[in-house]
């Protein structure tokens, strides 16, 4: 039993029995039209007897008035069922969506009004709330970034240091496993290098946006030899701290996701001037969506575009892989 059937339940009311506003409306108009010419009709107080052509008459009549009186509300109550319409297709993921004043009914265009008015409010909450778990988010990053790169990072080069200077005197059969040892140490110290970048993007603190956009897909290519073709422009509008590093996580997932689901083996990177700001594309040769849904990683994207007031694309290229546009105003 669903939540709806449930609802329905506690108000008394049995599954199938509801009735749309305009229906309820009409019986009400209806039964007190029909008790009124049943009263006319058969009430004993007569003027004169009605001949039969008189109650045909006022049987057409009677249809008309009721016709005419449903079309008439079927139109009045329209703008609601507008409003309906529009209130089911607002996402969250997509904000900006707002109803229009419909009709001239002074309590259909207040419920509008006070429905865009919420979406205001939730917008904005939403919006801030976010900000502040992003940007706790990347605090906590920040730490445990530092942490493995100053902590654990450091006590992995002591160990090299130790394993190297211990196989100088050591047996030539000691010598070789201290030796492979040295290998795996210098793997992990590597593997936590790696991870402490992902965490926290040191080139986007040091060198800007573009600069952490080459080094990024540089090292991708060096990891994985995924070929990332870039056309990022080198003159590019302000944009605050907060939107840049939104611009880096997008285009760090969207190359992510281009090589582990999509089976790319050639990405196009691209940052560009808008009249607005800047605009972001990563495109891919993949198998594309295949009439997959949005997962979290797409998810993650679209959150992170409302943030910073961000209108995140994302369709199909002519290649037939996944083509990801990320429009940022700037900040200026």
């Amino acid at each position: 039993m669903g939540v709806h059937t449930v609802f329905k339940l506690r108000r008394g009311l049995s599954p199938g029995t509801e009735r749309s506003l305009v229906w309820r409306i009409f019986a009400i108009e209806v039964g007190v039209l029909t008790s009124a010419f049943l009263f006319l009709a058969l009430t004993p107080a007569r003027i004169e007897s009605p001949n039969r052509l008189e109650g045909i008459i006022g049987v057409v009549a009677l249809i008309a008035v009721l016709g005419l009186t449903y079309l008439l509300l079927r139109r009045a109550l329209t703008p609601l069922e507008r409003l309906t319409s529009v209130m089911r297709r607002v996402d969250p993921l997509r904000p900006g969506q707002r109803v229009p004043d419909y009709g001239q009914s002074l309590e259909v265009v207040e419920l509008s009004r006070a429905f865009n008015e919420m979406l205001d409010r939730l917008e904005t909450e939403r919006r801030e709330s976010g900000r502040r778990t992003l940007a706790a988010q990347e605090e906590e990053r920040r730490r445990l970034a530092r942490e493995l790169h100053d902590e654990v990072g450091q006590s992995l080069t002591a160990l090299l240091l130790q394993l190297e200077h211990a196989s100088r005197g050591a047996p030539p059969r000691t010598a070789e496993l201290l030796a492979r040892s040295q290998e795996t140490g210098r793997a992990s110290l590597e593997e936590v290098r790696t991870i402490a970048r992902r965490l926290r993007p040191e080139a986007l603190d040091d060198l800007g946006l573009r600069s952490a956009l080459v080094n990024l897909s540089e090292r991708l290519y060096e990891q994985t030899a995924l070929r990332v073709d870039r056309n990022l422009e080198p003159d590019l509008p302000s944009l605050t701290p907060e939107a840049e590093l939104v611009v880096y996580r997008v285009a760090q997932e969207g190359l992510t996701n281009a090589l582990r689901h999509a089976g790319a083996t050639r990405v196009v990177l691209g940052l560009q001037r808008t009249e607005t700001g800047v605009l972001l594309r990563v495109s891919d040769d993949g198998r594309g969506m295949n009439g997959r849904g949005a997962g979290t990683g797409l998810k993650g994207m679209r959150e992170r575009a409302i943030l910073v007031g961000a209108t995140l694309e994302i369709g199909t290229n002519p290649a037939g892989g996944v083509a990801i546009s990320l429009a940022v105003p700037s900040s200026s």
